[in-house]
């Protein structure tokens, strides 16, 4: 594995927890209703995170266009979660954009 995807492949991993603990934190928020959008893409974010870190594992042929969709999602997601002050939040969006730039960064 080339050193651009070993750094790619920490991104997505970091990204990936970072949403799941922010997906799980907006869970618990006393409005829920107003994280709805937050708590779908923390989901869809960590999911294609996951998807990538196996494509990058297996050397997989769709490498390149996984990582665009994986780029789109998280740069979706490092802005819902950008809109709101809590911290699990703004961890996530941090997460979501270095992510998005390593993703970016293998095309």
């Amino acid at each position: 594995m080339n050193t651009t995807y070993e750094e790619c492949l920490e991104a997505v991993l970091d990204c990936m927890r970072a949403c799941n603990v922010c997906f799980d934190a907006c869970l618990q928020e006393e409005d829920v209703k107003m994280m709805a959008e937050c708590i779908r893409l923390d989901r869809e974010c960590a999911d294609i995170c996951a998807l990538m870190s196996q494509a990058i594992t297996r050397n997989s042929p769709f490498i390149k266009e996984i990582a665009k969709l994986c780029a789109d999602i998280c740069t979706r997601c490092a802005e819902e979660c950008a809109h709101h002050e809590h911290d699990h939040c703004q961890r996530c969006a941090e997460a979501c954009r270095r992510c998005a730039e390593a993703c970016l960064a293998i095309q």
